[in-house]
């Protein structure tokens, strides 16, 4: 397997055109400079050494060596072998709530960030387990397909906003059923995890997690927030500039709907949890997890690359000591070779 570990440095090759353009002005000014001096047929009886082809053939000789060089730095690599790799572990989605109501300040710094903190915090504790992210507000979204990249779920994670999902609610149903059907024909033993102030706008959650459960998925729901609620602050940048009203000009407050959460837990055959400014409740449920029994998964990677960048270095350096050692002038050797001339 052939790849380059830094593409971007292949837009440098946009400099090409430009040196030749460059080159063109040149020879172009060159001959109109010495045509001042006379007819150009005399001037070059004048010059009888000086060959326009060798100059062209130095320009070309400096572009291949520039295009390596560009090649070089843009990583070349090639994948040494195919290697199997087997683990042990579940296949498990996070479904991820990221309506404005996560925005309320209830739990420090907010409902949505110590979300996040504890997505990151479960990552850290996986040991060959596949995970996923869904995110949902209005609708739901796969925010990561289902992986063991841990380092690419911590990414995904960080770059999560409540404006990656531009209708606002919350879908919990939708969010549990694209969890349900993000496994595939996997195997493995599975759960989905709900991470959300538990405000339904829906009628059908219970339904999903009926399907789920039945798919032999286990559902887990954790509570963002706290019963009596919390107003949901409105930002002009990172300037908070207030709080949402209703049409009665009365600030709304987002208030945990635990009964939901509980149900849809007990459906799936989960657990629910309540976070806490102290705590997220994330330690219960991983706990409750890692007693699913895990089974073999068998990934194929390549699982080593080597840098191939030293030969495009070497055939530049090449390439520009010979351009050292042609020169402009006519090879006198060449000139007596004519072998059409009685």
């Amino acid at each position: 397997m052939f790849r380059f570990a830094h593409i971007y440095y292949f837009y440098l090759l946009a400099l090409i055109p430009v040196l030749a353009g460059l080159l063109i002005l040149f020879l172009i000014w060159k001959k109109k400079t010495l045509a001042k001096y006379g007819e150009w047929n005399v001037i070059r009886q004048l010059m009888p050494d000086y060959s326009i082809g060798k100059s062209i053939l130095k320009f070309i000789i400096l572009i291949l060596a520039i295009s390596s060089l560009i090649v070089a730095l843009a990583g070349p690599q090639t994948g040494s072998r195919l290697e199997k790799v087997k683990r042990k572990g579940i296949d498990l989605m996070i479904c991820l709530d990221v309506s404005n109501s996560m925005m309320a300040q209830d739990i420090k710094p907010n409902r949505l960030e110590r979300a996040k903190q504890a997505i990151v915090r479960l990552i850290d504790n996986l040991e060959g387990d596949r995970i996923g992210i869904i995110v949902f507000a209005g609708k739901a979204y796969t925010q990561l397909p289902i992986t063991t990249d841990y380092a690419a779920a911590k990414m995904f994670t960080a770059s999560i906003s409540t404006n990656i999902v531009p209708t606002q609610g919350t879908a919990i149903s939708a969010a549990i059923e694209m969890a349900a059907n993000s496994f595939g024909e996997s195997k493995h033993n599975k759960a989905i995890v709900v991470i959300t102030d538990g405000e339904d706008h829906e009628g059908s959650v219970l339904e999903q997690a009926d399907a789920a459960l039945k798919k032999n998925i286990t559902l887990y729901t954790i509570g963002m927030g706290l019963p009596e609620g919390a107003p949901i602050p409105v930002f002009s940048g990172d300037i908070q500039t207030g709080y949402r009203k209703d049409r009665d000009g009365q600030t709304i407050m987002s208030k945990l709907d635990e009964t939901l959460l509980q149900k849809v837990a007990g459906v799936g055959k989960g657990m629910y949890v309540r976070a806490t400014t102290s705590e997220t409740g994330l330690k219960k449920i991983f706990d409750d997890i890692s007693k699913i029994q895990k089974s073999e998964i068998e990934e194929k990677q390549f699982s080593d690359y080597e840098n191939r960048f030293q030969y495009f270095v070497a055939l530049a350096l090449f390439l520009l000591i010979l351009d050292l050692f042609i020169f402009e002038r006519k090879t006198k050797w060449l000139q007596r070779f004519k072998p059409f001339e009685k």
